[in-house]
């Protein structure tokens, strides 16, 4: 059985096409994903509609912005042979279908932190969101640094995976400072609420803690270790979708993979290892002896004992 956590945009992990806008400038907000599912659920809705706006009950301006985000989230997809037609995804369906979706209004954290991995694993929608979970090393940062290195790494990243030695264009410099500036108000929670209160307004993922601003002017500083309200059950489903997009010949993944490599829960959800440890030590149950971690010989493993581990029968039994 397939994972609805795995999608085009993580294979192959390569920078393809490096974006650093789309989003125009707006972090999404509380009903911004669940109003763009319903929105394409309609095979007569259409973004680039005039009447988009209407349907979505926000400014025309944000119209392209909840697009970009529900794909980045990889909540809509292109629909098959329909170039220009947008469906729900099955991710997109299982969390927000009035019906029987998990989590249709954005109430529970646990969704919060799979929209999460979904947007930081993105490498080419959202280069910045990709790079500052998976290559940035550092816990603290500034931003003119963060936006020069992250540059530069998606110059050799691009360039390194191109034939006949194919540039990046460039990209110009207030492009980049509004990308860094979005992903900054995409996890932090706003200390200075002027202006207009419609542009005040939270992302919430920024109530997952995973980034905070530091006293001094434009730097700021990963919050790695427990994290409240992640369910064991996402970290067993991002596990499963790590395993197959990383190591899909592997019958077992040593600690390190799951804490450090691109795409692991423990770099994605910024973990330490006693914290990694406890929800590894519970995968044998949570996963119905599919997943099993071992510390015998001294070696800390995770071993994979059957292939049909069911992500979607693990959050059903933790939405409930």
């Amino acid at each position: 059985m397939g994972n609805f956590l795995i999608a085009d945009h993580t294979k192959p992990l390569k920078l393809t096409s490096p974006s650093f806008s789309g989003h125009q400038t707006f972090p999404f907000r509380y009903t911004w994903l669940k109003k763009g599912v319903d929105a394409v659920a309609d095979p007569t809705f259409s973004f680039s509609s005039e009447d988009a706006s209407v349907t979505l009950g926000v400014g025309k301006n944000m119209v392209s912005s909840i697009r970009h985000w529900c794909s980045v989230a990889r909540l809509i997809k292109t629909d098959n042979g329909q170039r220009d037609r947008l469906v729900p995804t099955e991710f997109g369906k299982i969390i927000f279908n009035n019906k029987d979706g998990f989590d249709p209004y954005l109430e529970d954290p646990a969704t919060l932190w799979l929209i999460h991995w979904q947007i930081a694993t993105n490498i080419n929608q959202a280069t910045t969101w990709y790079w500052a979970f998976n290559i940035l090393r550092e816990n603290r940062f500034a931003l003119d640094t963060f936006k020069k290195e992250l540059y530069e790494w998606a110059r050799r990243a691009y360039e390194d995976g191109q034939q006949m030695g194919k540039k990046l264009r460039t990209f110009s410099d207030n492009t980049l400072q509004r990308d860094v500036n979005c992903f900054i108000r995409t996890y932090c929670q706003s200390r200075h609420n002027h202006g207009v209160v419609e542009e005040s307004f939270d992302c919430p993922i920024a109530e997952l803690n995973l980034i905070f601003e530091l006293p001094d002017d434009n730097e700021y500083e990963f919050q790695r270790g427990e994290k409240e309200y992640l369910p064991g059950e996402v970290i067993a489903a991002t596990i499963d979708a790590f395993w197959t997009l990383r190591f899909p010949k592997r019958d077992t993944l040593p600690f390190s993979e799951l804490m450090y490599a691109p795409l692991s829960p423990g770099r994605i959800f910024r973990l330490d290892e006693d914290t990694m440890t406890t929800y590894l030590e519970d995968l044998l149950q949570l996963t119905d002896s599919a997943l099993e971690y071992d510390e015998s010989e001294g070696l800390k493993q995770v071993y994979r004992r059957q292939s049909d581990l069911d992500p979607t029968g693990l959050l059903k039994r933790y939405y409930g």
